[in-house]
Parts: structure tokens; C-alpha cells; sequence
């Protein structure tokens, strides 16, 4: 009786068994004959364009370094597929695996595996972005959130108490300064995901920094006598005081002879830092400049303190960061715009010279002067 048992169920077990491959089979088949109807019905690269009704449209986020399986378990648990098994062994036989775009996809529960697959090696969506040179962190921060990218308040809290491993920012303490990341956050065109999220948005930027600041530029500033954070204060000044791109090296040239000592005590008395002070103070430039902006007190004030200012005042290009790197050198001491419409700036070695162009072309320079 007892082998007669064990006989039935071995059967049971072997049935449940070949109904299981069976069934999967099955399944598997018409998985296999639908995404393959997909593509081989489609002409030339159609196939790579799936539209979908506005009203169906439901946003997945993959995550960068997200697997096939991961990718899966994603989209079930948004109800967009059953079996991520099956979504799996279709990714592998159409060799999707290793394609799948991290970002924000548009996909619905209507589509089959292989119309998902190819929403899904595609680009995500994007926000594009432009960041122009000289915006300062509060520009940026600004600009961020109108594009509904960033949360405000997060924004300044992860930049200032994030630690981003970066070498150009090893030397800045976090909650050192108001505004820590300012100098670092490269211009550039972005094309941020929308939910992307405020770190990594930042994490994009500094990266940009990074690829862009090269090693022999850390080289070129110890070389010349400064540590990389002098040379993006530098920058950042020459960025905002050089309307002409071909000015920078000679401006920069200036700054670092008032900076030097071998002319005797100078502050380096840009207006720039100014303006900065003041829009940190009322988010807004200032269109002139008067006696009395000379007066504030603030560390970033270059007109009552010697030296450089505590930190960068924009985030300058990368053609102001190699001007300082690579600085004119001359005997001028000052320059004053021309107010001509060239962008161009004239230079002098006397404060007497200076005050006499300042007094030819007016502007901020005859303002403070006076």
C-alpha cells in the first residue's frame, strides 16, 4: 500500500511538473511571437517610437545602475506588468538587458513587454536647463526651482551640509560659509530629470567641475601661488568685471598685482563684490553703484578688506578660470570700462591714470571716485 502511495505521488508531483514547463512554455511563445510581430512589422526604426495616449500616460522613475530585475519589480509594482520572470527572459532574448536608461519614462498598462523595452532604451524625459556664466548660487537656485526641479530650501540645506568627495572641495568645512558649493556649480546646458531630485542635480554639476577643472590646472595653481579655492575666488571676480572675454587675462593680471604686495597695500576694490553683497542681501542686482556701497560692512566687501574675499561670487566659465591660471603680465594696477559699447576695458599703472579715465568715461569707476 505504501509503494502504491508513493507511486501516486510521484505521478502527482511529475504531472504538476510538466503542466508547469508546460504552461510557461505557452506563455512564454506568445511573449516571444508578440515582441518579435513588434519588430519585424515595423518599418525601418519605427519601432523605436510608441505612442501613447495623453490620458494613459504613467511616469516610472529607473534609478541609475537599476538591473533588468530591478527594472521589473519597478514597473509591477506601478501595475504596468504581472511577471517581472517573464519581463526578464524577454529583456534577455531581445538583448535589452544592459539598455535600459536610468530617468523618467512615459510608459501604460496597455503596452506589451517589447513596446516597454523600447520606451525604456530610450531617453528619458528631460528639462533643459541653461546656466550662464557669472550666475551666482541664488541665480541658480532660482532658476532651478521655476523649472520645478528643486525644492528651495532642500537645495541650500544639501549644499551646504553635503560632504560630495570632490578633491576641489576638500579644503571647504561644511556650514563653513553661506554658501558653500558657490564657484563650483558649473555653467553649462543641463538636461536634468524631473525627478532626478536635488542631490543629484548638484552631484551633475560638480561633476561638470570636476571633468572641466584639469589636473594641470591644480598644478598651475600651485605653481602660480594659489590653492585651487584662490584661483575660483579669482575667477569668479574677473567673470563678473570682464565684459570683453579677450580683457580676463589682463584683469586677472591686475588683481594679482594688487594682490602680490610688491606695490605697496592695495585692496582689490572690485565692484563686483558689491553687487554681490548686495544681492545677497535684496535678490536683486543693483543697476548703480554708489560711495556709500563702499561703506557696508561685510567680509565680502574688497573696498574695506585686503585681500581676497572669503569665497567666490558667481560660478565663473571656464574661460575666467584659465585667464587667472594664466594671467597677463603687466605693471597695471587698475581698469576702468570704457562705456563705449566695445566691452573693453582701459588700463592704467598710476592711480592719476586711473582717475583720469575714470573721469573720461564715467560710469561706477567716476561714482566711487567721487
Amino acid at each position: 500500500m505504501a509503494v502504491e502511495e508513493t507511486e501516486k505521488s510521484t505521478t502527482y508531483k511529475a504531472l504538476k511538473i510538466i503542466v508547469f514547463i508546460t504552461t510557461f512554455f505557452l506563455l512564454f511563445v506568445s511573449g516571444f511571437l508578440a515582441s518579435y510581430k513588434l519588430i519585424t512589422d515595423s518599418n525601418d526604426n519605427s519601432a523605436a517610437v510608441v505612442f501613447i495616449n495623453p490620458e494613459d500616460r504613467i511616469e516610472v522613475y529607473i534609478e541609475q545602475g537599476s538591473n533588468t530585475a530591478t527594472i521589473a519589480e519597478v514597473l509591477r509594482k506601478k501595475g504596468i506588468i504581472k511577471s517581472t520572470l517573464l519581463f526578464r527572459i524577454y529583456s534577455n532574448i531581445n538583448g535589452f538587458d544592459g539598455s535600459y536608461k536610468y530617468g523618467t519614462h512615459e510608459v501604460a498598462k496597455n503596452l506589451g513587454y517589447s513596446e516597454l523595452m523600447t520606451i525604456l532604451i530610450a531617453n528619458p524625459k528631460a528639462v533643459k536647463v541653461l546656466i550662464p556664466e557669472g550666475f551666482n548660487f541664488m541665480q541658480i537656485k532660482d532658476l532651478l526651482i521655476s523649472k520645478k526641479l528643486v525644492d528651495g530650501a532642500k537645495f541650500e540645506d544639501i549644499a551646504r551640509k553635503t560632504d560630495f568627495g570632490y578633491q576641489f572641495l576638500k579644503n571647504i568645512p561644511l556650514n563653513a560659509i553661506n554658501v558653500r558649493l558657490e564657484g563650483y556649480l558649473f555653467p553649462d546646458t543641463y538636461e536634468f530629470d524631473p525627478n532626478m531630485g536635488e542631490t543629484e542635480i548638484i552631484r551633475r554639476m560638480l561633476s561638470n567641475f570636476d571633468d572641466r577643472f584639469l589636473a594641470s590646472y591644480y598644478d598651475k595653481a600651485k605653481a602660480i601661488g594659489l590653492t585651487t579655492e584662490q584661483v575660483i575666488i579669482l575667477a569668479s571676480i574677473v567673470e563678473k568685471e570682464a565684459a570683453d572675454p579677450l580683457d580676463r587675462p589682463r584683469i586677472a593680471g591686475v588683481f594679482l598685482n594688487r594682490l602680490s604686495g610688491n606695490y605697496g597695500t592695495l585692496k582689490l576694490e572690485s565692484c563686483a563684490t558689491l553687487e554681490y553683497i548686495i544681492f545677497k542681501q535684496t535678490g536683486a542686482v543693483k543697476p548703480v553703484l554708489t560711495v556709500d556701497d563702499t561703506l557696508i560692512e561685510d567680509p565680502y566687501n574688497t573696498y574695506k578688506n585686503e585681500g581676497l574675499p572669503p569665497g567666490p561670487i558667481c560660478n565663473p566659465g571656464l574661460d575666467s578660470i584659465e585667464a587667472v591660471l594664466n594671467a597677463e603680465a603687466t605693471a597695471y594696477l587698475y581698469f576702468v570700462a570704457r562705456n563705449d559699447g566695445s566691452g573693453t576695458s582701459f588700463f592704467s599703472t598710476t592711480l592719476a591714470e586711473h582717475d583720469a579715465a575714470a573721469a573720461l568715461f564715467g560710469g561706477v569707476d567716476q561714482i566711487i571716485r567721487q
